[in-house]
């Protein structure tokens, strides 16, 4: 990162970017002895030392009266800091940052550093409330505006956060900031990528499952390496026990409420294609699913093209804890009976594995029947519904599967270890759902006449099922399913 400038970094929760800005602190404020052995100790000029001015908004906040508290706390805070009197009379938050920034550039001769630690969390406390985040995001906006004003005096600005607010939204004017949260040079900037975890964490990777691992928490991709949630990784490390470590220190709630009201059909979501505007559209008066699912990181890049109509990105879930835990906030949602959810889970994993598939329609049948009658009203509900299900259970599961002849809707990948024999079981499903019982039959011989399973004839076994729902009375009417080989 160069040491001038001014630079906004967005990346998901609890990923490491408070502890980058601990870093940069420390090396603009010359401890080198914090840097001791390590590879800038002989490429930072350590003779130049900056004064710092470092604001969090980590704290909970709900009203706009409680947000100008915080930020006169953290402003009184770096006055005490930079021993410079605070006038604690003056009401507008921008003139004190304002008044600060020069106070400190006079006494020190020196020009300021600046570090904002989530600088959008305050509007993302109220982001449900339209009127209240309105008023929020206005005290922000004329709170980061000074800063535009004040080259002459600013050395270095990091702006970290969750969010991609439109610049005229919160740093109307600030042109030069130049945003690298999708730049390929920083996209390792936080978290661990695989060499990084295997190299500096090696004494603790004794008996530690690395593929498993690998597969729980690694594959955020930022256009560098794939990298692991630091977080997931050390409290694993600590544990040694597979947990939704990451996930479970903040629900999705707004998110599930947003899907649910805009009735988004998050069958889409595996594979969904996005351009870079879209990615960064996210504000108070409009805000797209994608693009908080994205730069909340609940979605991931997985591939993207380069075109002359500019970066078209394919987005995924990242890894196994996110895909599993944010389709089970789907369903906890629709079934409002968590208890059953895990127990139907535990029952489809039984049922695939021993291979007794006549009783996953009883599974189905309860999941659909403890379903809201309102929620049912398109077949991709039913097929989310089901989906939604096989992705808590954990399985590989892949939605809307493409052939030479089609897309099968669900296919769904059991692994076995029987002795030392390594045995995988397909299973694929079509889904309809029925005006006319007379129509009876047409799931399973979809699958036949595309012939969805050649795809998968390398493969040991490999059964085919048919299910089919009827829209009046919201159940399963028809169960088939043949064992190909």
């Amino acid at each position: 990162m160069n040491s001038g400038g001014y630079i906004f970094l967005s990346r998901p929760r609890r990923f490491g970017k408070s502890l980058l800005l601990s870093t940069i602190e420390y090396l603009y404020e010359s401890k080198r002895e914090l840097f001791k052995g390590l590879y800038i100790e002989d490429k930072w000029d350590w003779n130049e030392k900056y004064p710092v001015i470092r604001i969090d908004f980590s704290a909970d906040i709900k009203t706009v009266s409680e947000l100008y508290e915080v930020i006169c706390d953290e402003l009184r805070l770096n006055y005490e800091r930079n021993e410079i009197k605070f006038e604690n009379e003056v009401r507008h938050v921008g003139l004190l940052l304002k008044n600060l920034i020069i106070e400190i550039d006079k006494r020190y001769k020196k020009q300021v550093v600046v570090l904002i630690d989530e600088y959008d969390k305050p509007i993302l406390d109220v982001i449900e409330e339209r009127k209240e985040a309105e008023e929020v995001r206005k005290t922000l906006k004329s709170f980061y505006s000074v800063l535009k004003g004040l080259d002459r005096y600013i050395k270095f600005v990091l702006v970290t956060g969750v969010s991609k607010f439109a610049k005229v939204s919160l740093f109307s004017g600030l042109n030069q900031l130049e945003d690298i949260s999708l730049s390929k040079e920083y996209g390792d900037i936080c978290g661990y990528t695989q060499e990084e975890l295997e190299y500096y964490f090696k004494e603790y990777l004794d008996n530690v499952n690395i593929e498993e691992l690998k597969e729980w928490y690694n594959g955020y991709n930022f256009l560098a390496d794939k990298v692991y949630n630091p977080f997931d990784v050390l409290l694993y490390l600590r544990k040694k026990e597979i947990r939704n470590y990451w996930y479970e220190t903040g629900t999705p709630s707004f998110l599930i409420k947003l899907i649910k009201q805009k009735e988004y059909n998050i069958v889409e979501l595996e594979g969904i294609k996005a351009d870079e505007s879209l990615l960064n559209k996210f504000d108070v008066e409009e805000i797209e699913i994608e693009a908080i699912m994205f730069q909340s990181g609940y979605l991931t890049i997985k591939d993207y093209k380069v075109s002359e109509n500019g970066v078209l990105f394919e987005l995924g879930f990242p890894n196994k804890e996110v895909r599993v835990s944010f389709n089970r906030d789907i369903l906890y949602n629709l079934v409002k009976q968590k208890s059953r959810v895990n127990v139907i889970a535990e029952k489809i994993i039984e049922i695939l594995k021993i291979e007794k598939i006549e009783e996953l329609k009883e599974q189905i049948e309860i999941l659909i029947s403890a379903i809201s009658y309102m929620y049912l009203k398109e077949e991709y509900s039913y097929v989310i519904a089901v989906y939604s299900m096989l992705y808590t259970t954990g399985l590989n599961v892949i939605i809307e599967d493409n052939t030479s002849k089609g897309r099968i809707d669900i296919t769904v990948m059991v692994d076995e270890k029987i002795v030392y024999i390594f045995h995988i079981t397909f299973v694929i499903m079509e889904f309809k759902v029925l005006d006319n019982q007379r129509e009876k039959g047409k799931a399973l011989k979809q699958i036949k006449e595309k012939e969805y399973h050649k795809k998968y004839l390398n493969y040991e076994k490999i059964y085919i099922i048919g299910i089919e729902f009827d829209k009046v009375k919201k159940n399963v009417i028809n169960f088939e399913y043949e064992k190909i080989k």
